[in-house]
């Protein structure tokens, strides 16, 4: 019967997790989390909010002060390796040998998780990632930008089943992250777990399921990103006034307004969830008042806008 059907078991389930270092840091703030198989997860925060040691603590790369990690029902720290089999990790920082060649680097780390050679799927991946061409190639003679596809074909040479990318664009070039979300797309679409962390805001916006805002250690919200920004977000009405305002009138003081360009802009910004805007009363004071527009424009929220709030309300 559907009914009984029960939802699927989260590839990532995170319980009371903290990470506390000497001198009192408090990197980690008992983190609960679920991630679903097939996800595309976006982890957002300012510097230092903890978003690389969460995906550490996951990686078994720190160690947790407390807390559970289940992947794929495995305990990560009993049991490490089969649950660190599963994960693909693209990390912030270059730790490679920049002797070896792109196809040598990218088949040693296929065989640290102890898989046999597969030259079809490391070729398959070198292309997707535009390193073909570059396979003889040493590191060092290479470009940031393709040292960084480096970083990503290792992630990926043993077919992870969860893949996690922490700010894998930053600072790259405008190729690499078309190429790199191309990529997102199509192993979500092969079932692929993805979590990232991202200080370009816009890409969380337009590949993201759920988003998750992370500030001082502490996850502050996860939502779907649409159920966020619905909940959330402000739009924005602008007129453009036939004639400057030098300050509002005590007439409209019931409206959420601002002024600028030297008057000659008003801005009103209201709740979209509102039953009801204010928008059309707004309207009719003004042309009570004998304010007149010529134009006027309408903006929503960004996700970047809720973002900010989100954080401030935590300061």
């Amino acid at each position: 019967m559907l009914g009984d059907l029960r939802r699927m078991p989260p590839v990532l389930s995170i319980r009371g997790l903290s990470k506390s270092y000497k001198g009192g840091l408090q990197a980690l703030k008992h983190i609960d989390l679920d991630i679903d198989k097939g996800e595309i997860f976006a982890l957002l925060g300012p510097n230092g909010a903890g978003k690389s040691t969460l995906i550490n603590a996951v990686c078994g790369i720190v160690t947790p002060t407390t807390g559970t990690i289940l992947i794929n029902g495995l305990d990560a720290q009993k049991e490490f390796r089969a649950a660190r089999s599963v994960i693909g990790l693209v990390p912030q920082e270059m730790h490679i040998d920049m002797f070896e060649t792109v196809w040598a680097v990218t088949n040693y780390s296929r065989g640290l998780f102890g898989l046999p050679p597969n030259h079809a799927h490391v070729e398959k991946v070198l292309r997707d990632l535009s390193l073909w061409e570059k396979k003889d190639t040493k590191l060092m003679a290479l470009s940031g930008g393709m040292k960084r596809r480096v970083l990503i074909a290792k992630a990926l040479s043993h077919e992870p089943e969860i893949l996690f990318l922490d700010e894998p664009t930053a600072g790259v070039d405008v190729e690499l992250r078309r190429d790199m979300w191309a990529l997102v797309r199509t192993m979500r679409e092969r079932g692929v777990t993805i979590i990232l962390t991202t200080h370009y805001i816009e890409e969380a916006e337009e590949m993201a399921d759920r988003v998750g805002v992370i500030s001082k250690g502490e996850l502050i919200v996860v939502e779907e990103k649409t159920a966020l920004m619905k909940k959330l977000g402000k739009k924005k009405v602008s007129f453009d006034l036939v004639e400057p305002l030098g300050a509002l009138p005590g007439t409209l003081k019931d409206w959420d307004l601002a002024l600028r360009d030297e008057g000659r802009k008003l801005d009103y910004t209201f709740d979209t969830t509102a039953d009801r805007t204010g928008v059309a009363s707004l309207i009719r004071r003004m042309s009570e008042t004998g304010i007149q527009f010529k134009d006027l424009d309408t903006k929503s929220s960004s996700l970047e806008d809720i973002f900010v709030s989100l954080v401030h309300g935590k300061d």
